[in-house]
């Protein structure tokens, strides 16, 4: 016990209590908010997220476009491990692009492209022919990542399961990443049609989830859009009753990923009366030891409110 090692313990304790929560009136579970970022799913730990989706562990999924578009890569090219002192200019040269200690091939967002955009283009021809009916297409990212999880057909990825099992993932930053180099390169295909992405349909759609839920809680690994867009739906409801936030940022520099939950208390995403911690920790080494004595445990009784 003590330091870090105390904060992990509080973190189980705390998603136990998500998890074994029931309202007295109606049963409906707690709302579970699962939020990380974009080199969460480029490395390992992207099967520990794919088994909370596929169990249905958690109610809503808030990424950034790396953490869509690295999922649906990862299962038509592989990643490597490299080193994270391996100069850039030798693996420019090669064709290779260095995530931390991770590395990907250049081929690999060819494969993405050659998969991605005719879907794209497919979902711009139902929204110009909905046009036609009473009922007009809107797509939003959530949709988008919807789609694209049917489409994968993969039992490896986060966003099949997500997909099969109903379960909303938002991406405010859609278009920022290899996925937004798609939409954009798919506007030269298309012109003079062009697919059009809703984002306010999306921040009702997540803001509503937080409004409806009995009981929130807030699991979230990094920081920066995911962190806050989760924080900020739970406004909506005059904050989340239960938070768990792991990242290795501090607080001086007055950044997003920096700030404890308590900083939350006092804009309203975070109830006075919460139960909260943050875990000062690098997630892949945390996370899949706070899953195990979690959602791990008793798979069978631990499905979150969708």
């Amino acid at each position: 016990m003590g330091f870090q090692a105390t904060a992990v313990g509080e973190a189980v304790r705390i998603i136990n209590n998500m998890r074994a929560w029931r309202d007295p009136e109606t049963g409906q579970r707690t709302t579970i908010f699962l939020g990380y970022t974009s080199n969460l799913i480029s490395s390992g730990l992207r099967e520990t997220l794919r088994y909370l989706v596929q169990h249905k562990h958690v109610s809503a999924i808030v990424t950034t476009a790396g953490g869509v578009e690295e999922d649906f890569i990862k299962c038509l090219g592989h990643t490597y491990l490299g080193e994270f002192s391996t100069p850039g200019a030798s693996l420019r040269a090669k064709g290779m692009n260095r995530i931390g200690n991770l590395v990907v091939p250049n081929d690999n967002y060819c494969a993405f492209e050659d998969w991605v955009v005719p879907i794209l283009q497919k979902m711009l021809e139902e929204q110009e022919e909905s046009k036609k009916t009473n009922e007009p297409l809107h797509w939003t990212p959530s949709r988008v990542i919807h789609r694209l999880g049917k489409e994968i057909n993969d039992e490896r990825s986060v966003y099949y399961w997500a997909w099969k099992n109903d379960i909303p993932v938002f991406c405010p930053a859609l278009t920022d990443g290899s996925l937004g180099d798609m939409l954009y390169f798919h506007t030269f295909k298309s012109s003079p049609g062009q697919l059009r992405i809703d984002i306010v349909e999306d921040i009702r759609r997540i803001n509503t989830i937080a409004v409806r839920a009995k009981r929130s809680g807030m699991i979230i690994l990094g920081g920066g859009i995911v962190k806050h867009h989760i924080a900020n739906a739970n406004l909506m409801r005059n904050g989340a009753e239960s938070a768990v936030y792991i990242n290795t940022a501090q607080e001086f520099d007055g950044s997003d990923a920096g700030a404890r939950p308590d900083e939350a208390v006092s804009w309203g995403k975070i109830r006075t009366d919460a139960d909260s911690v943050k875990v000062y920790a690098e997630a892949t080494v945390v996370f899949p030891l706070i899953v195990a004595a979690t959602f791990a445990r008793a798979p069978a009784q631990a499905e979150a409110s969708v």
